[in-house]
């Protein structure tokens, strides 16, 4: 991608703008945002009435009531919290398979989400991970920050290997506020991705995951004898592939996408499964919109 390039034009980003990023927990101690919680205090969206008490503020009294009724009502209104929103977006040498098309994806997907945020006034740290997370980027302020995010994805280079345990205690430590974390990944890990990601889930956090795929990584497309190079070791293992070992491979991905799955279910948060192959203004409005991760 040259670097004069915009990750996405701006028809695209007008599209944007009347979604929202969702959260489905509620957070207390963070208010003035636009998801509504479970929890009362000050806010704009009318909940109920209670009694008045003693020392209760008077600037929450339902003085039309007490005209009428000859009794004094508090107004009690939902909260509607700011909830900090992580992006990590995985930046491993896996990424870079295939052409780099999970990456470039990754970073398409990453420009989207925080212009989402943008719009809506919400914060969004972007968080580039491989070994050990990179330097980060703060998107805030309104839409006309953009621009900023954009030349900082569109500068990041795929290099590493991937350590999600690593990753997720160095995270929980740089981040100890609750809130929305977003992983953009393939989620190849030698080690494993389940238990770094269940330690930000254990931690209090919702977690969205998105697994971004090629057909190459769930299908492979040849046969006879091949040649398959890990990216991030190097490590090659030579096998015969027919329509058995097809089979099986595309049966051992679909697990490992289900497990994945399972990990973001289990912590009640959400999980969508993307191929590189799928229009990114398709992968918005269709499977990040049906699990209510934008809405």
């Amino acid at each position: 991608m040259a670097a004069d390039t915009p990750l996405l034009d701006r028809h695209f980003l007008e599209r944007l703008e009347r979604l929202t990023i969702h959260w489905q927990r509620s957070f207390p101690g963070l208010v003035g945002g636009h998801n509504l919680s479970r929890f009362t205090g000050s806010g704009q969206e009318f909940l109920d009435h209670r009694n008045f008490y003693q020392g209760d503020d008077l600037r929450a009294v339902n003085w039309r009531a007490y005209m009428r009724l000859d009794k004094m009502f508090m107004k009690i209104f939902q909260v509607e919290p700011r909830v900090p929103v992580r992006m990590l977006v995985d930046v491993s040498q896996s990424m870079s398979a295939n052409g780099g098309a999970k990456f470039d994806y990754a970073r398409k997907l990453a420009a989207a989400m925080c212009y989402v945020g943008l719009v809506r006034l919400d914060t969004v740290t972007v968080q580039p991970f491989s070994t050990a997370m990179l330097h980060s980027q703060i998107a805030s302020g309104g839409r006309h920050r953009i621009n900023p995010v954009m030349n900082f994805l569109g500068a990041l280079e795929c290099a590493g290997t991937t350590d999600f345990l690593g990753v997720s205690k160095a995270f929980l430590n740089e981040y100890p506020q609750r809130g929305l974390v977003i992983v953009i990944s393939d989620f190849l890990d030698d080690s494993g991705c389940e238990k770094g990601l269940k330690y930000i889930a254990d931690y209090g956090n919702e977690l969205l995951l998105i697994q971004l795929w090629d057909q190459e990584d769930r299908t492979p497309p040849w046969k006879g004898e091949v040649e398959f190079i890990d990216a991030e070791s190097g490590n090659t293992v030579r096998i015969h592939v027919d329509d058995a070992a097809r089979k099986k491979y595309t049966e051992a991905f679909d697990a490992f996408s289900a497990d994945i799955r399972k990990v973001a279910l289990r912590a009640e948060g959400r999980y969508a499964s993307i191929p590189t192959d799928m229009d990114l203004d398709d992968a918005i409005f269709g499977p990040l919109g049906r699990i209510g991760s934008v809405a």
